[in-house]
């Protein structure tokens, strides 16, 4: 799947969703529905927009040491292949996505980018996860590659984030 195909997408469908772009990206990862999570920027806070069960569950300060608040800050793309050890908000771990055995296993691995709109500014965050009962199992590591993909599709996603 070519990097645009998210964009043509959008310029014939007015129906983008969070749901359709979180698929988008679970399939350019190779990873599930629920290892895809959106966050969008209001004000001070990043607020989940998918996956749908954390929608409710809280919102993150951006002056928190969350992995999320430091990439909107810092405005810099990471990855973590250790991320279990990272210090980070486990809460969103403990919400259930739906599906009991991927619920019971934690994020072992974690890339996180800024997403940008046309004008550079921070709207929000795109993280891709690998989770898993322990690190062996979780999974390729993600690699630099990867990441520059992450980045690119964080400035495609933040150019449509605003409709929702």
């Amino acid at each position: 799947m070519k990097m645009l195909d998210l964009e043509d997408f959008a310029r014939l469908n007015t129906g983008i969703t969070p749901e359709s772009i979180s698929a988008w990206a679970a399939q350019l990862f190779d990873v599930r529905d629920t290892e895809v999570g959106l966050l969008k920027l209001r004000g001070t806070m990043l607020h989940f927009v998918h996956p749908a069960a954390l929608k409710t569950a809280g919102a993150i300060p951006l002056a928190s040491s969350s992995v999320a608040a430091r990439t909107a800050r810092t405005q810099q793309a990471k990855v973590f292949n250790n991320f279990a050890k990272v210090d980070h908000f486990s809460v969103f771990e403990l919400v259930e996505l739906g599906d009991k055995v991927v619920d019971e296993q934690v994020i072992q691995k974690l890339m996180s980018a800024p997403l940008l709109a046309q004008d550079g500014k921070v709207v929000g965050v795109i993280q891709i996860s690998r989770k898993a009962a322990r690190p062996g199992v979780a999974g390729p590591d993600f690699t630099e590659s990867d990441l520059r993909k992450l980045e690119e599709v964080g400035r495609v996603v933040g150019r449509l984030i605003s409709a929702f």
